[in-house]
């Protein structure tokens, strides 16, 4: 169903938008907020097409869509994304999503429409879904605040949410500020978030030397300064790239869920969606599974930083919001410990989710925070179920 013609939406960041909003119940503790949904939640008599020409599977009703209405808060329409969420860009079959303020860069996806809602201020929340750094990324590149919960949260359902991959898939907000998702987060659970102090909180700070611009670098070292002056004990650590496990998993699970779609010769996915469905069709049970084994060694590592260390740091993007159509981008640059970096030319997607994807593929709740340069965010990452107090330490670096 089409959007409504006197509706101005020049960056294409809205897929629905019914004449009246979804209300929420009278009284609740979110009675004063209104919130998007990304085009994965069903909800419904609003129409899901996951921003595809192609045809989709029906989730049934969003667990999580249904909550937050009961909490109070009022569903405003559907917001646009990387086509069937698997794309950091905001590239979908209806045009794609620009940025909120340069209508010639990405906005980041996939939650692109998401972070464009509640960036121009047309929502005081957005939902979206992350599942190798799709709420993290466009929050970066949009200038606003994203939170993924622990993977399978209890109060974060995936329910009636259309996967990309059921092993790194997790639903979560968008807001300008981090009081609003913490405030969500808070009612949900039944657990108001109390700022923490950062006083001896042990931070490892994961900044691989060649993987962003000197500009993220400035960034991400500022935000890391910015906590030592709030009393954390911040030391550098390391973590391997590990999208040798993320991406066999996240293919063969999505070719799996669009395996319908995919037996047409042209379902109607873009060029670049229809090819990386087919390349997860045509991985073997024994290359999947030795994704998986890849996952537990991963995992493992987590763990061990996340015993001494308390939360990590890191960049949430390689570099500034890219133009649009740009698929490469140059990392590196600059010098570190008085020793130049060489540049490096590089796959976008690479380049962006070997930041990202190893926290939503280990699933640890993350924040991603905007810095002091525009449009360039940083990650905060938790332990598994430490999810209220890694908010907390958000809302005390917002205060």
């Amino acid at each position: 169903m089409p959007l409504s013609p006197d509706f101005y939406d020049p960056q294409r960041a809205w897929a629905y938008r019914p004449a009246q909003p979804l209300a929420g119940a009278p009284g609740g503790p979110l009675s004063d907020l209104s919130f998007s949904v990304k085009d994965l939640y069903g909800v419904p008599g609003w129409p899901l097409h996951a921003s595809t020409r192609a045809p989709v599977p029906d989730p049934g009703e969003s667990v999580l869509v249904r909550r937050l209405l009961d909490l109070g808060a009022c569903a405003v329409g559907k917001t646009h994304l990387h086509e069937v969420a698997l794309g950091i860009t905001g590239m979908n079959g209806f045009g794609g999503t620009a940025h909120p303020h340069d209508p010639q860069r990405v906005a980041g996806g996939s939650s692109s429409g998401a972070a464009v809602s509640v960036a121009l201020n047309q929502v005081d929340f957005a939902l979206g879904t992350d599942t190798g750094g799709s709420i993290r990324v466009p929050a970066a590149w949009c200038g606003v605040a994203g939170y993924k919960p622990t993977q399978g949260h209890p109060d974060w359902s995936t329910g009636g949410v259309l996967p990309l991959s059921w092993t790194c898939d997790h639903a979560g907000p968008l807001a300008r500020e981090v009081a609003t998702l913490a405030r969500v987060h808070g009612a949900l659970t039944g657990r108001p978030i109390e700022p923490q102090d950062w006083t001896g909180v042990r931070v490892g700070l994961w900044l691989p030397d060649g993987w962003t611009d000197p500009a993220v670098r400035e960034a991400t070292l500022a935000f890391a300064a910015g906590l030592a002056a709030r009393g954390a004990e911040v030391s550098p650590v390391q973590l391997p790239e590990m999208l040798d496990a993320y991406s066999p998993i996240v293919l063969s699970e999505a070719a799996a869920v669009h395996a319908e779609a995919l037996r047409a010769e042209d379902p109607g996915f873009l060029p670049f969606t229809l090819g990386a469905l087919r390349q997860g069709a045509a991985l073997t049970q024994t290359q999947v599974q030795h994704a998986f084994d890849r996952r537990a060694e991963y995992r493992a590592l987590l763990d061990g930083l996340l015993t001494a260390f308390d939360v990590l740091l890191a960049p949430a993007v390689p570099t500034p919001p890219p133009l649009s159509g740009q698929d490469e981008v140059t990392v590196g640059g600059g010098t570190v410990g008085g020793v130049t970096v060489s540049e490096e030319v590089m796959p976008l997607r690479r380049a962006v989710l070997r930041l990202t994807a190893p926290f939503s593929l280990l699933g640890t709740p993350t924040v991603s925070l905007p810095t002091a340069t525009p449009f360039v965010g940083v990650q905060l990452v938790g332990r598994h179920g430490e999810d209220d107090r890694l908010l907390g330490l958000g809302l005390a670096w917002e205060g």
